[in-house]
């Protein structure tokens, strides 16, 4: 084989070799996915493990999260839900229900919308609702409050921001639904004591109403020790 032939062989391997490089080339800027500058809303949730405990239910009731929450800082977070999510009057179902009105409208009844089976049976045929409540359930971990849910987002965490974001749902509606009174004590200090119940310690004794006679047959009050007794009315 002369040098002529050889050359050609050689010619050739660079030439597929070249060709080949070439194609790798075009195939990663035609097929290329740069991170964006700005990642977006992270929606996926880990699936949890089997016999994993569900997570702790929120440490502050929702009526004392909602006495302190924003809906404009709500309304700057639901921008990030809107990709699922409509939340405007009459607006259109996208991977989502809209969500106008939301705050007490029965579970997994919005009209036009296909729920999933666990949203269904969670719903118990409408009977249950969404009140601020289970909202704030839902939006902690929403698979692990409704088992079987498609909504895949991984839920909110802290509680300030959730609370806002229910907050700013409120305000979704014609008549925005009353915000929760947090539960007080009762302190009524006209309270009659349950019957039985003893008087505390030290209290003072009720003295009977002006003019009331003693019951029938009731033993007549001692007076307190030291003190003068009344004298008898004349006859």
């Amino acid at each position: 084989m002369d040098s002529f032939e050889i050359n050609k062989l050689i010619g050739g391997l660079l030439g597929t070799v070249f060709v080949v490089f070439s194609v790798g080339l075009v195939s990663d800027a035609l097929f290329a996915s740069p991170s964006p500058e700005k990642p977006g809303f992270a929606i996926e949730a880990a699936e949890p493990t089997e016999g994993a405990a569900a997570p702790a239910a929120a440490a502050k009731p929702i009526a004392e999260l909602l006495a302190s929450a924003d809906p404009k800082k709500g309304e700057a977070i639901f921008k990030k839900c809107q990709a699922c999510h409509s939340g405007e009057k009459g607006g259109p179902n996208k991977v989502g229900p809209d969500l106008w009105s939301v705050v007490d409208r029965p579970v997994a009844e919005h009209e036009g919308f296909a729920y999933s089976a666990g949203m269904k049976e969670f719903s118990k045929g409408g009977s249950e609702k969404w009140t601020y409540e289970n909202l704030n359930h839902f939006l902690t971990s929403p698979k692990n409050f409704v088992k079987g849910t498609a909504m895949g987002f991984a839920g909110l965490k802290k509680d300030d921001e959730r609370a806002d974001v229910i907050a700013y749902l409120r305000t979704l509606s014609d008549n925005p639904v009353p915000l929760p009174e947090a539960g007080k004590p009762a302190t009524d200090a006209n309270a009659k004591p349950a019957e039985g119940a003893k008087p505390a310690e030290g209290a003072a004794p009720a003295k009977p109403a002006e003019g009331a006679k003693p019951a029938d047959g009731a033993a007549p009050a001692k007076p307190a020790e030291g003190a003068t007794p009344a004298p008898a009315p004349a006859q």
